[in-house]
C-alpha cells in the first residue's frame, strides 16, 4: 500500500509526523522545568524577605526608644512625646470596649449581643 504513495509525498509527511510526535512530549518537559524553576525562584525570594524581616526586627527589639523615634524622622519637640509613649505600656487593651462584661474575648452561647 505504501508503495503506491511516491517518495516526495512520503518524505515530507514522516518529517511532520515525527515533528509532532517530538513537540509534545518536549513542550511538557519544558513545562514541567518552567514550572521547577518558577518554584525555586518563588522560595528563595521568601527565604530572602524573611532573613531581611529578622534582620529589621533584630534591629527594632534591639534599639532604644530614643533610636526609634530619631529614626521616624519627627522634629525635636515632637520626640519627647515618642519616647514617652514607647516606653509606656497599655494599661488595657484598645478593644475594651467590644469584650464582654466579663472581661473575655469569647462570648458565652446566652450572651445576648452588645
Amino acid at each position: 500500500m505504501l508503495s503506491l504513495i511516491p517518495d516526495i509525498i512520503k518524505l515530507p509527511a514522516a518529517i511532520a509526523l515525527g515533528a509532532v510526535l517530538a513537540f509534545y512530549p518536549a513542550r511538557w518537559l519544558g513545562q514541567s522545568e518552567g514550572k521547577q524553576m518558577a518554584a525555586t525562584a518563588a522560595l528563595t525570594k521568601s527565604v530572602q524577605v524573611l532573613r531581611e524581616r529578622n534582620t529589621i526586627d533584630d534591629e527594632v527589639s534591639t534599639s532604644d526608644a530614643a533610636a526609634l523615634c530619631a529614626d521616624l524622622g519627627l522634629p525635636d519637640d515632637q520626640q519627647a512625646e515618642c519616647v514617652r509613649r514607647v516606653l509606656s505600656p497599655d494599661a488595657e487593651p484598645a478593644n475594651v470596649g467590644n469584650d464582654p462584661e466579663n472581661g473575655s474575648a469569647v462570648r458565652e452561647p446566652d450572651c445576648q449581643p452588645q
